[in-house]
């Protein structure tokens, strides 16, 4: 993806790192992904059930109380035995895409902003989970118009819905809805069992592991978390003012002190194993992606792992 570098906009000050994509880039992001994603994600998934379909599974000996519309009237006038054939279930796979749109994810400092990295996982998945024409919805949270799709087959509406998140959040616009709000919503709107993936930075709120607990144990879900460099470690930079997107909150630093350094390193550090623990507390499997190097290569063999 590197030659798409030239399409990024230049950094400014309030935005240290990448700025937003703009629409050529998200375009020519989601053709080379897709086909990154295939090359990378060698086969297909396939339905293990037998049931109603349209797919042969195995034709066998008729046994009574079977189906007398699933009689293979040719089998049985080569053998002179009663068969009945057996198709492989045809279910519709949901998955929910749950979509951080807060102003932390605004933040980058390396090859490109979080918000970049959850884009380009949004687009994975939407490759990925609309396949053999299942279908897929999207959850927003974190800024103040919280957004919702229902499930549907195919990409359609996935860049332009991308589009619009980066256009109208890009003035870091604080909103009330919170990961805890998001997944009691997708509860709500997922009725069948489905796929949850949460992109996100897990800054907000702690408000989500009750929310999360009731909703994972109903459907699979998956935690995608997004970090930046800076966010672990801070530089040697002098003063500096330290702010909080997510809250405003500022603090004045000075960075040349190396105990600081290593105290905000350990915090950091904790911070976010407490975060891995929980998310594994809850049976929710865990990937971390990072805006700096190739977030798209560890995202596939987490897939592989997942699907084996």
């Amino acid at each position: 993806m590197s030659s798409l570098a030239g399409l990024q906009r230049a950094p400014t000050p309030e935005r240290p790192g990448p700025g937003p994509m703009p629409d050529a880039l998200l375009r020519a992001l989601d053709i080379s992904i897709g086909r990154r994603m295939d090359a990378l994600l060698a086969g297909d998934y396939r339905a293990t059930i037998h049931g109603e379909g349209s797919e042969l599974a195995q034709i066998r000996l008729y046994v009574p109380g079977d189906d007398v519309r699933l009689i293979d009237w040719n089998v049985t006038a080569r053998t002179g035995e009663t068969h009945v054939r057996v198709n492989l279930a045809e279910r519709v796979l949901v998955t929910w895409l749950v979509l951080d749109t807060s102003p932390s994810m605004l933040f980058g400092t390396a090859d490109r902003r979080k918000a970049d990295v959850a884009e380009g996982v949004s687009i994975a998945f939407g490759h990925v989970a609309t396949r053999r024409g299942n279908r897929l919805g999207i959850v927003t949270f974190g800024d103040d118009r919280p957004r919702a799709l229902p499930p549907r087959q195919g990409r359609g509406g996935l860049l332009g819905l991308l589009g619009a998140l980066r256009n109208e959040t890009g003035d870091g616009t604080v909103g009330a809805t919170s990961l805890g709000e998001a997944a009691n919503r997708t509860g709500a709107f997922a009725r069948q069992r489905a796929l949850v993936v949460i992109v996100s930075d897990f800054r907000g709120p702690l408000d989500w592991r009750r929310p999360l607990l009731e909703l994972a144990g109903r459907h699979d879900v998956v935690a995608v978390e997004i970090r930046d460099p800076r966010e672990q470690e801070l530089p040697n930079a002098g003063e500096l003012w330290l702010v909080d997107p997510e809250t405003g909150r500022q603090l004045r630093v000075d960075t040349r002190d190396d105990k600081l350094r290593r105290r905000f390193a350990a915090a950091a550090d904790e911070d976010r194993r407490g975060l891995a623990r929980t998310l594994s507390s809850l049976g929710i499997r865990h990937i971390v992606l990072s805006t700096s190097g190739d977030w798209l290569r560890p995202l596939a063999a987490f897939l592989r792992q997942a699907r084996r």
